[in-house]
């Protein structure tokens, strides 16, 4: 069983920069791919930004150079830099994490951004 926890979510002015993170952790788990998923209210939930094991990345066409993903693998974490927020970008931000045998969920962090 792996656990997911994610935090640094807030409300943030538009123009604004937040950071989240992702741990997970557990025993006896392979750390394959972690990703960022958001679902705005009455919405479906979306693909953000995934990196895989390997260090590639991917973004959602709608926050490629404002949004950058990475991780630190000894600490089985990873990391959302959010730059130049929009109120578009107002969602609950989940993490998924892809372990050898399948991928698990966090609670997910809401970020506001609002004046």
């Amino acid at each position: 069983q792996v656990h997911v926890a994610e935090s640094g979510g807030g409300l943030v002015q538009p123009g604004g920069s937040l950071r989240l993170s992702c741990t997970a952790s557990g025993s006896n788990f392979r750390l394959k791919g972690m990703a960022w998923f958001r679902q705005a209210l009455g919405k479906e939930r979306e693909l953000v930004a995934l990196i895989a094991g390997g260090g590639s990345t991917n973004y959602a066409d709608s926050v490629k150079g404002r949004f950058a993903i990475s991780r630190d693998n000894a600490k089985n974490t990873a990391y959302l830099q959010m730059n130049g927020l929009k109120p578009e970008d107002t969602a609950v931000y989940y993490c998924n994490v892809v372990v050898s045998g399948g991928d698990y969920w966090g609670q997910g962090t809401q970020v506001t951004v609002s004046s």
